[in-house]
């Protein structure tokens, strides 16, 4: 797909969704393409939830950061957030692995707290982000049966 093609897939995506999720997503994924330039952004229109995945590469068991949208919010997701030190208790879950943090707004990427957790999770990945190049988007799958993306 072209990057153009791949940007009206998921600009239709985000349609689904209110005007204030699809303004928090949008600046969250222009924040994380800051902090990860190099990483494969691979997007998921789940059953559940419309998922960005940010990874070294094309592989989504190597993703280290992720963006799951639901109705009314946003959610930062740490794929490997167990084994992150958490001193601030922000990292909600109880699973072997994952961990995520319930955004307020895009802006919560930027607090020193959230940017910490979100650095040592790069640091800490298995597979390293790539030194140089430029990140790509990639569209992995679309579920063609989906929960409602708005608010009753």
């Amino acid at each position: 797909m072209s990057p153009r093609s791949v940007d009206r897939q998921i600009a239709a995506f985000l349609a689904k969704y209110s005007p204030e999720v699809q303004a928090e997503a949008r600046a969250a994924r222009r924040i994380l393409r800051v902090l990860m330039p190099t990483a494969t952004e691979m997007v998921y229109d789940n059953y559940n939830a419309l998922v960005f995945g940010f990874a070294p590469g094309d592989r989504p068991s190597e993703a280290i950061l992720s963006l799951a949208l639901f109705p009314r919010r946003v959610t930062l997701c740490f794929l490997q957030g167990a084994a992150l030190k958490n001193p601030d208790g922000l990292l909600k879950g109880s699973g072997r692995t994952v961990r995520n943090i319930p955004l307020k707004s895009a802006a919560d990427l930027k607090t020193s707290q959230i940017r910490s957790l979100m650095e040592q999770a790069i640091r800490l990945a298995k597979i390293p982000l790539p030194e140089r190049g430029s990140g790509r988007t990639v569209i992995k799958s679309v579920s063609a049966k989906q929960r409602p993306r708005r608010p009753k």
